[in-house]
């Protein structure tokens, strides 16, 4: 079974080298190429048969994160690396927080970028070296964003979290819905409010950073 990927890139001639160090391998298959983020949305409704992509960052029209966070949502099954020219803090965070399953540079060589390709589709994370330490020092010492309604946005209600701690405990939608005498429905909304206030996709990130920011 080939891996099948799609190139996203403003720069034909930069899909043509990506495609060049690609071609070395006979287990990757590039499934198609497209020239910004809206480009590759609308032929992901044709096809998301897809296993990879690899997303650069600065695109006119919708850009590699704006991207990565819609696929993300969209299209879980499909990991995306970002390729990019940059290694500054503000996209590497940024691209984590969008969902990014890599960040590697543009100039990487073809040997490094097939094994970056195959250690994301095994459950690790892409990173050149350069990236991996920044990122580190980014979890140290997070990003503080001077924006105060970033600050304000993961303020939860009282009843989002109970709901929260409810799901820390394991527990099914209809089982907290039992526990807190509401809906299954209500449950159902509450969680989609914590999950777009703490910005996670998932529930496991949702108590994870609930913890992280003493919530719960």
């Amino acid at each position: 079974m080939k891996i099948k990927i799609a190139i996203v890139d403003d720069n034909s001639f930069l899909i043509k080298t990506v495609e060049e160090k690609l071609s070395f391998f006979d287990d990757l298959n590039v499934k198609f190429s497209a020239l910004d983020g809206s480009d590759l949305l609308e032929q992901l409704k044709r096809n998301h048969n897809l296993d990879l992509i690899l997303m650069d960052i600065e695109m006119p029209v919708l850009n590699g994160i704006e991207t990565t966070e819609i696929v993300k949502q969209k299209y879980p099954h499909i990991k995306i690396i970002m390729l990019t020219v940059f290694d500054n803090d503000e996209h590497i965070f940024n691209a984590i927080k969008a969902g990014a399953d890599g960040y590697l540079l543009k100039e990487i060589n073809a040997r490094d970028l097939h094994s970056g390709i195959l250690e994301t589709l095994n459950g690790g994370a892409a990173m050149n070296p350069s990236i991996a330490l920044k990122t580190l020092k980014l979890l140290r010492k997070p990003f503080v964003s001077t924006n105060s309604t970033d600050i304000e946005a993961i303020k939860l209600t009282e009843r989002e979290i109970d709901v929260l701690e409810q799901l820390s405990k394991g527990l099914s939608y209809n089982a907290i819905a039992d526990n807190l005498f509401l809906s299954t429905g209500t449950i159902r909304k509450h969680i989609e409010n914590i999950y777009r206030k703490l910005q996670v996709h998932n529930k496991l990130e949702a108590v994870q950073k609930a913890r992280r920011n003493n919530i719960i």
